[in-house]
């Protein structure tokens, strides 16, 4: 093998390797950031049956971060904190009426909201996904970005339900 072909692989090595280091860092950062639950959470408007459709503001010092923490963040939104009526919504409750569940179940949420885990089958990027310019704010050193998404909340509920984490919505009567 001639000396030019081996540079070559091992510098092409060396970029993968650096690739691969890289987009790690940039998910544990992402998940550091999301680990705050750093977000709002506002109605856009009405979804399809079973569904909201909500702008989630995330925050990341890079902003590819903050677009992909917002689906995340959407589903935390809905399960722990619910949102304000505005623009022909009406105020929606969190799922969950007890907010101490998230520590109590901690296992279970860990798992749910792992990279890439569960809590993707629930949420969309609403449109073809572009980000309007006015939903790109720079505060300081990071970013404030506003992303609509799409949340399937009866799925999402009737899941949360199974699992043992909510109360149907006839229990109780």
């Amino acid at each position: 093998m001639s000396s030019y072909i081996k540079v070559f692989l091992v510098f092409f090595l060396f970029a993968i390797g650096f690739s691969v280091i890289s987009n790690a860092q940039a998910k544990r950062k992402a998940n550091k950031d999301t680990e705050a639950w750093r977000y709002e959470i506002e109605c856009v408007g009405i979804g399809t049956e079973g569904t909201y459709l909500i702008k989630v503001w995330s925050y990341s010092k890079k902003p590819k971060i903050a677009i992909e923490q917002a689906k995340k963040n959407a589903i935390h939104g809905v399960i722990f904190k619910g949102y304000a009526g505005a623009q022909g919504c009406t105020s929606q409750k969190p799922l969950v009426n007890n907010p101490a569940i998230e520590d109590e179940k901690a296992d279970f949420f860990n798992d749910f909201f792992a990279e890439g885990s569960k809590y993707m089958k629930y949420v969309g990027v609403a449109g073809d996904g572009e980000i309007n310019s006015g939903d790109v704010l720079k505060i300081g050193k990071e970013y404030k970005i506003g992303v609509v998404v799409t949340v399937q909340k009866d799925y999402l509920r009737k899941d949360l339900e199974a699992a043992g984490i909510i109360k149907g919505l006839s229990s109780g009567f």
